[in-house]
């Protein structure tokens, strides 16, 4: 792939993903505030936990499905061999660890490069909801 298709196809599969994120997120705001009405029986503490391990779920949820995405993606552009080899240089290269005993040839190299940038932006993403999410559950705790 030329470098210009590479940088194409991944902005298209990290768009994908961010909006995967986005929405999963979204979502587990809802299902806290359905959830939170039939768990006010509960004490504080308990409560708070269950919501937030409901809201960290839908975090860890939304990376595996992206990283999923992308080993799918490295397979069929036959730039891996096979989805175990796939799934881990994703993940490695999702989180920005990039060990480097599993790499991609020239023609794909940009391409796993926006891999590396989907994870930095939805890390980010993931972390000032979950810092968002706690900071207001914490208010709601005090009073």
């Amino acid at each position: 792939m030329t470098t210009t298709i590479q940088i194409l196809w991944g902005s298209v599969l990290l768009g994908l993903c961010s909006l995967i994120q986005i929405f999963l997120l979204l979502a587990a705001v809802q299902l806290m505030r359905l959830a939170a009405r039939h768990l006010k029986d509960i004490h504080g503490m308990l409560r708070m936990s269950i919501l937030a391990s409901g809201a960290f779920a839908a975090v860890v949820l939304g990376h595996t499905i992206q990283v999923w995405l992308w080993a799918g993606s490295f397979v069929y552009l036959g730039a891996l061999p096979d989805i175990a080899s796939a799934i881990y240089f994703s993940l490695v290269t999702y989180t920005t660890v990039g060990y480097g005993d599993v790499t991609v040839g020239p023609a794909f190299r940009v391409f796993a490069a926006m891999a590396s940038v989907t994870g930095v932006l939805n890390f980010g993403l993931s972390t000032a909801f979950l810092v968002g999410l706690f900071g207001r559950m914490l208010r709601g705790f005090e009073h």
